[in-house]
């Protein structure tokens, strides 16, 4: 029998769950927010992901409920839940990725290594944690946030004035502010019967708060860097609860410590060089864990993989228009689109390049991208 997989949300996430589905024989459905986006090719439905009914209907019809984002509201998937409904990631797990000082907490009852945090509600609060970190902080809105949104570094709690009014009688994040020499992320994919499969480490690059670039494995990782960043992230899926794909994003310490950022639970930025550089991908690993199937094996197919997020230029440029020439020039490079209309600093793609050499697949994919600018 054909197994029907629900995804909220119509993203390119969702959309890049297609292909792996398709030849693993499994019936993908859409909840699209709206006509004509990423995942349009399986939509089945477009509504509110926010009302319960529109929830419930699409997913009367499935096997199984999974996400493109974290944004479902916790009452909504509880009512999915008491409805019988296999919903994953659940929402005792999804709480954690949706509410960050949840999360602080949460990681800090399991032991995971973070940066020094806070709840503050009032101007004194802040204040007083900037001045004991050195005169300077970062914020964070405890919900919503995303690529650089809802982040910012402060040095005074004046800074935050707009997020004390707009989330009034409620606290905000403060974090210490990390001396970090780079950045990584571990994934991790965890199914309901409690196997688990770590990812390599991967190192990424940040700019504008948007994730450009990923190379994996990460480069000049020692085994020590790759044993704790594994722990770490099975620590977490098992003790969150994770089912299906978990992102943990991580500071390297310029003395080598790894702290942990952020979560996500579902595909990631992070994972999309797992398309063309490991054995299973993240989205058909993702498919696998919310269906309780043996999970596939995460080892990379070469020595190093290069991704490079594709940014949207000025509007009215069309992407489509560049792909002959990118092919002719790139035949190296695996391009994967979104079916995106071009803005300026939108994701509409990704570029991965695969070589025995992290400097060649770097070259590759960097230039191939940029023939989309």
């Amino acid at each position: 029998m054909t197994k029907r997989v629900g995804v909220i949300g119509g993203g390119q996430l969702a959309r890049m769950m297609i292909a792996p589905a398709t030849e693993l024989g499994i019936e993908i459905r859409v909840l699209a927010e709206q006509e004509g986006m990423s995942a349009a090719l399986a939509a089945t439905a477009v509504g509110d992901y926010r009302d319960l009914e529109t929830v419930r209907a699409f997913a009367a019809d499935v096997d199984v409920v999974t996400f493109d984002h974290e944004h479902v509201p916790q009452e909504v998937l509880r009512a999915l839940v008491a409805d019988g409904t296999a919903v994953h990631p659940g929402p005792d797990a999804l709480q954690f990725a949706q509410d960050k000082l949840a999360m602080r907490a949460r990681l800090a009852e399991i032991g995971a290594p973070q940066p020094d945090w806070a709840g503050v509600a009032t101007h004194a609060e802040l204040q007083a944690f900037i001045d004991d970190h050195g005169g300077r902080a970062v914020v964070k809105t405890p919900r919503g946030g995303y690529d650089g949104k809802g982040v910012r570094v402060v040095r005074s709690a004046e800074e935050a004035d707009d997020w004390f009014e707009a989330f009034a009688g409620e606290r905000i994040l403060v974090e210490e502010l990390v001396d970090f020499s780079r950045e990584l992320a571990q994934q991790v994919a965890r199914r309901p019967s409690g196997e688990m499969v770590p990812y390599p480490v991967v190192e990424t690059v940040q700019r504008d708060g948007v994730c450009a670039e990923v190379f994996a494995p990460a480069p000049r990782a020692g085994e020590r860097i790759i044993e704790i960043a594994a722990r770490i992230g099975t620590e977490i899926a098992n003790g969150l609860g994770v089912t299906g794909m978990l992102a943990v994003e991580l500071f390297e310490t310029t003395d080598e410590r790894l702290l942990v950022n952020e979560l996500a639970m579902r595909p990631h930025n992070s994972g999309h060089w797992t398309q063309d550089g490991a054995i299973t991908s993240q989205f058909e690993q993702h498919l696998r864990a919310a269906l309780d199937l043996p999970l596939g094996s995460a080892e990379p197919l070469v020595d190093a993989t290069c991704m490079i997020n594709i940014l949207g230029g000025p509007d009215g440029v069309d992407i489509d228009e560049r792909f002959p020439s990118v092919m002719a020039a790139y035949p190296q490079a695996k391009i994967h689109t979104y079916g995106k209309a071009s803005r300026p600093g939108r994701k509409v793609g990704h570029v991965n390049a695969t070589s025995d050499d992290i400097d060649e697949a770097a070259y590759i994919a960097r230039a191939a991208a940029k023939g989309f600018e």
